[in-house]
């Protein structure tokens, strides 16, 4: 398979994330989840980003005692199909066919089925018996990143409506001030962390941060990247710092992170904090703020990494 992101494009894309974020923030006022049939399992459904931005709404329907679940769409051993559930497939183009697939499969089975994409008329959307647009635009850098900040806060609706407009609202400034201020932190986070291998690491709450970030080190100039949970960091790739010129990214925000940075620091590694401790933005200290607006940083980092190349 040929993928040839844009790198222009794609600094575009994400330079247009306040204004895009905003106008999602008005619509969700007509709440998107308004009438679905709440079953008892949820089953989020997607591949790559869209797999990554339902982890931490899952999550949270467990913390709150329900049954939420995310699975790859390519799973061979799935969540069955049935009335008991709720299956949420996640598509940015509604084209993916292990998520088009999957989906059919619950529909089939008599599961209640939705597909949340940003595009209409695609074949998740003729598979599914009701359709969530996630309003991020034409994404011309070939890359989901829009989308993806989109997805989380249509999911976050799932708990709560008016938390993720005020979530939304709060992340478009957040992001917007990020953007703003690239001079005074994208440099340096640039050349701390080098042309790569580069590992990018959060707390479980936030591990879709991390998967995200690495994606993006991956997707677009092509840098090995690899995601990790801050405290499992240190039960599986804390022995990279030893062979390593290890170069890591780091979300705050975890009881971990202390020692995860004495590991790194002791071995003369380098590591680049978003949160406190780091790279700061205006509510960086609520969790549903960060969660739609710490990912710019990576993207931005891989974006710089990538006309560097050049």
């Amino acid at each position: 398979m040929t993928w040839s992101p844009d790198r222009d494009a794609f600094v575009r894309d994400l330079e247009a994330k306040p204004a895009a974020l905003r106008e999602l923030a008005s619509a969700l006022d007509e709440d998107p989840w308004d009438g679905v049939d709440q079953r008892e399992r949820t089953v989020f459904i997607g591949m790559g980003s869209s797999r990554f931005a339902a982890l931490p709404v899952a999550a949270m329907l467990r913390a709150a005692g329900r049954d939420g679940a995310v699975e790859r769409a390519s799973a061979a051993v799935a969540a069955p199909a049935g009335r008991e559930t709720l299956a949420i497939a996640i598509s940015a183009g509604g084209s993916t066919p292990e998520t088009v697939a999957a989906l059919a499969r619950h529909r089939e089975g008599g599961s209640a089925t939705i597909a949340i994409t940003n595009t209409g008329g695609s074949a998740l959307v003729g598979v599914a018996e009701r359709h969530i647009a996630l309003r991020a635009g034409d994404e011309r850098g070939g890359v989901a990143c829009r989308s993806f900040q989109h997805t989380i806060a249509v999911l976050l609706a799932v708990l709560d409506t008016p938390r993720a407009i005020a979530a939304a609202r709060r992340a478009a400034d957040a992001t917007e001030d990020l953007l703003e201020r690239r001079p005074t932190w994208l440099p340096r986070a640039v050349d701390t962390l080098g042309a790569g291998p580069v590992f990018v690491i959060a707390a479980e709450e936030r591990v879709r941060s991390a998967e995200q970030g690495a994606l993006m080190f991956r997707e677009g100039p092509r840098v090995q990247a690899d995601a990790s949970e801050t405290g499992d960091w240190l039960h599986v790739d804390v022995y990279l710092t030893k062979p390593l010129d290890y170069r890591a990214l780091l979300f705050s925000g975890s009881r971990w992170d202390g020692e995860l940075l004495r590991w790194v620091q002791d071995r003369n590694g380098r590591v680049v904090r978003v949160g406190a401790g780091g790279i700061r933005y205006p509510g960086d200290e609520d969790p549903d703020v960060a969660l739609l607006t710490e990912s710019l940083v990576p993207e931005l980092v891989a974006a710089d990494v990538w006309r560097r190349q050049a």
